[in-house]
């Protein structure tokens, strides 16, 4: 249509206040029609030109300023007054909304977006991040080792507490809930986090290191704020929070409260894949992280660069953007989970570097002697990589580790 072509502007130059948007797209007909509507959806256009049309619209036009034919990709800019400062919920709305459902473009995915610091500085930020995560623990020269209690679902709040127990013995920093364990009939928040905080101070009393609790607070905001504050009473350090299901108006109020409470905030992305796995629709988990970092997050899932489980993804590219500067906004501290086990450290270290948090489910607590020596396991292997010694070297003289190697293999580098 002639209207979408009107907001294709290939000699426009963005200024430092404009929002820039990097889409791949897969245009209908006409890659530059297709880029024109995505550009008048987002911002002031329709698909026919209104009768009454005020001048100043023409300073609010989004404008696509770069088509790559070849590689499918176009960047749009948007000028800084089509946002709300501080709203999130309205940003996206605006730049990954109806753009998504349009019938001129067969398939869409916005892989980048370059905020301008206006509009980043209109928002708090992470009020820990790594700096403070590793104040807290005292732990400055190597990564954080957690766990997550398995089994995930089913066990009751005794059982759940000493599995925490025993994954701190062993050496685990940190422990957390499961995404999707949160106030079932079995496991009720209010025991869970009462039993584990005893746990943890048991464990901190018989090591002498700083250990921490991450219960999933994941409710609707109300009763999400009302466990934050729970725990919070009960001596907690830590709220967990599946930040993509509870959305991002109810983040951005969730943030506030704990803060408030002094709560360091643990953000498990459960449900982004349903944006980010297609390489051709959806959002891309950079940004993603780009909005966890500007809400303020201070610890986010970020992936394990296929070294687990998990579908490898930019998670360099992320980890690289969390750990560095913006604006003065807090770094955030990357978290690798997900099929992890001892054989994974080297690989891990190597590819994601020590400022990160690397937790180990089934491969602390499927370790042959249980979930003590799979904790044992995991820290010494730790402590041969860190020391530049063979894991298999190390582990003729650390019956933990040599167990763990017996059933799991050291990853190779990739």
């Amino acid at each position: 249509m002639k209207v979408y072509e009107e907001f294709v502007d290939l000699a426009y130059e963005p200024s430092k206040n404009d929002l820039i948007a990097l889409f791949k797209i897969e245009p209908r007909k006409e890659i530059k029609i297709a880029a024109g509507a995505v550009a008048a959806e987002s911002s002031v256009g329709t698909w026919t030109k209104p009768r009454f049309l005020p001048k100043r619209i023409e300073k609010l036009k989004a404008r696509v300023f770069e088509i790559r034919k070849k590689e499918k990709l176009i960047k749009i800019a948007y000028p800084i007054d089509l946002f709300e400062p501080g709203n999130l919920p309205q940003i996206l709305s605006s730049i990954a909304g109806n753009v998504f459902g349009m019938k001129e473009v067969k398939a869409l995915k916005l892989l980048d977006v370059r905020f301008p610091r206006k509009l980043v500085k209109s928002f708090k930020g992470p009020k820990f991040g790594i700096r403070g995560v590793r104040r807290l623990f005292r732990v400055y020269d190597r990564p954080l080792i957690g766990t997550i209690v398995k089994p995930k679902l089913g066990l009751n709040s005794e059982q759940h507490a000493k599995v925490a127990l025993e994954a701190w013995l062993g050496g685990c920093d940190l422990v957390k809930d499961d995404e999707n364990l949160t106030n079932q009939r079995f496991n009720q928040f209010e025991k869970r986090v009462r039993k584990t905080i005893k746990a943890r101070d048991l464990a901190e009393k018989r090591t002498g290191e700083v250990k921490c609790y991450m219960p999933n607070i994941t409710a609707e905001i109300n009763e999400a704020i009302r466990r934050a504050k729970l725990v919070k009473e009960l001596g907690g350090r830590y709220a967990m929070v599946d930040l993509i299901t509870v959305g991002w108006g109810g983040l951005q109020t969730l943030k506030e409260a704990l803060d408030d409470l002094e709560l360091v905030i643990h953000a498990h992305r459960a449900m982004h894949a349903a944006m980010t796995r297609s390489r051709d629709f959806g959002i891309s988990m950079l940004v993603i992280a780009k909005l966890s970092r500007m809400i303020g997050v201070d610890q986010l899932h970020t992936g394990t660069a296929g070294i687990g489980k998990m579908k490898k993804e930019e998670t360099t590219k992320i980890n690289e953007f969390l750990r560095s500067d913006w604006y003065s906004v807090r770094k955030v501290m990357p978290v690798a989970s997900g099929g992890l086990h001892p054989g994974s450290l080297p690989a891990l270290i190597k590819t994601i570097g020590i400022d990160a948090i690397y937790q180990f489910g089934g491969g602390i607590h499927g370790h042959p002697k249980g979930t003590k020596s799979g904790a044992r396991a995991v820290r010494q292997a730790l402590d041969a990589v860190l020391s530049g010694i063979d894991l298999e070297a190390y582990a003729k003289s650390h019956e933990e580790l040599r167990e763990a190697l017996e059933k799991w293999k050291p990853v190779k580098f990739r």
